[in-house]
């Protein structure tokens, strides 16, 4: 792509301030979905701009105590070959600022070319293992339900649209739909979705008068099943004003209130929970209720862990096993399959209302026995000798603490599912202190167009 310079590239304007513009040369990506560049000694993040490249950027956060500044890139003088034209212009950082106001969050890759976004990803998940862990170790990051020769999914075509089932939405004060800016309370109106799937942009949210709500959260089964809208209402808001706003979606729709501090859900119209699909199994998911967002995701992680404990010979009939933070049962319902009846599956979760899904969905399988509550206190109640456990915790990755619990427990393998390589990186290291190696890794582009990665890791105790 070529780069168009729409202003001469001066060095300096009110830079120190937010809202001041530099003009920088752009280091290596890092961490969170930025590059790293200086200007006069001072390190800035930079999003929406690439290796190599020299941006004129605008300040978005810049403190003078602060150890670093933010900012994004509003020019572009000398381009990245790797730059493509964004596909959504409600998160182009360079179309957003010549309307004087920042881009939504959530496709802050789509301004790079597909392959370049995984190996740019690739290097910060090597970065961090090095950085956190101690391990030179670099792996490609795969793409989320490729073909059996590693091609693109059906659906995708390349593109890496259409994936998210799932959707989380604001309101702009005059009860349109938006989205926020990274880091920001400044709400974009959008009237598409390009990531998310067919079914979602169907609903046409962006049509509604959605006065009265704060938040919209909306999930559509890969499956085709019942879509479901989650209204979180402002305060005052009257439930005659939410039953109005049901009204206005189709009736094979189904609508609820949630309170985003308890996830308490009531219905509006429908049923207060999806049906989902994967691995051969159903599963029920209540409300805002935990499931992996890109359509292929299950059957991609499901397939990863279970070559890593199968092929390792962990996981078989009659093995102890445990599922740790666990949700509505997707790693648990396969573990149990593998186990068979003489064996034993300890599937533990610590949000009451996904625990209640994961005792539906498994009510069938009598080797699982499911635990609502903390992973570390469930660990210290029913210690067993486990063959394998599976640890999928949430961004802030497991902890010292659970580690450290974890290696007492004594299991013969861990397969660690991540969404963040940073706590990833910092767990392995911990792992790794502990007299543990790491004997398996694979990363999946489970977030196309945006910085985040899965990884899911084998861990097993140093020979």
């Amino acid at each position: 792509m070529t780069a168009k310079t729409s202003t001469p590239p001066a060095t300096v304007q009110d830079a120190g301030h937010v809202g001041g513009e530099a003009v920088v040369d752009v280091g290596p990506v890092a961490h969170g979905g930025h590059c790293v560049a200086r200007h006069e000694g001072r390190v800035i993040f930079v999003r929406h701009a690439l290796p190599g490249e020299k941006v004129r950027v605008r300040l978005t956060d810049a403190e003078d105590k602060a150890k670093f500044w933010r900012a994004d890139t509003v020019d572009v003088l000398e381009a990245s070959p790797d730059r493509v034209e964004h596909f959504w212009r409600p998160a182009d950082s360079l179309r957003s600022w010549q309307h004087s106001h920042p881009p939504v969050g959530g496709a802050e890759f789509g301004h790079i070319h597909l392959p370049r976004q995984r190996r740019l990803k690739a290097e910060v998940l090597a970065e961090q293992l090095r950085r956190l862990a101690g391990l030179e170790l670099s792996t490609e990051v795969e793409a989320a339900g490729a073909d059996a020769d590693g091609g693109e999914a059906a659906h995708d075509g390349g593109a890496g649209l259409g994936w998210r089932t799932r959707a989380s939405f604001s309101v702009t004060p005059g009860g349109k739909l938006g989205m926020h800016a990274h880091r920001s309370g400044h709400i974009v109106p959008v009237r598409d979705m390009p990531l998310a799937t067919d079914a979602i942009n169907a609903l046409r949210l962006w049509d509604l008068d959605l006065q009265g709500v704060d938040r919209v959260e909306v999930a559509a089964p890969a499956n085709g099943s019942r879509p479901l809208v989650l209204l979180a209402p402002a305060p005052e808001t009257k439930p005659k004003r939410l039953a109005a706003i049901a009204a206005q979606l189709p009736g094979d729709v189904s609508v609820a209130s949630f309170d985003p501090a308890t996830g308490d859900v009531t219905q509006l119209k429908g049923r207060t929970w999806v049906q989902e699909t994967a691995v051969g199994h159903e599963y029920r998911v209540t409300g805002a209720g935990f499931w992996q967002i890109h359509r292929d995701a299950p059957g991609t992680l499901v397939g990863a862990v279970t070559e890593f404990l199968q092929g390792g010979g962990f996981l078989h009939p009659g093995a102890v096993v445990a599922d740790l933070y666990a949700g509505a049962g997707l790693f648990t319902a396969v573990l149990a399959d593998a186990v068979g009846e003489t064996g034993s599956v300890l599937s533990v979760e610590g949000s009451p209302g996904t625990s209640r899904d994961a005792r539906k969905n498994l009510h069938g399988a009598p080797q699982v026995e499911i635990v609502q509550g903390r992973v570390e206190r469930i660990l210290r109640q029913k210690p067993r000798n486990f063959d394998a456990l599976i640890l999928d915790p949430p961004r802030a990755g497991a902890g010292k603490a659970v580690v450290n619990q974890l290696v007492a427990a004594g299991p013969r393998a861990i397969a660690y599912v991540s969404c963040d390589p940073a706590s990833f990186a910092r767990d392995v290291g911990y792992f790794r202190q502990s007299g543990w190696q790491l004997s398996g890794l694979r990363a999946f582009d489970i977030y196309p167009h945006t910085h985040h990665l899965e990884t899911v890791a084998l861990l097993t105790p140093a020979p």
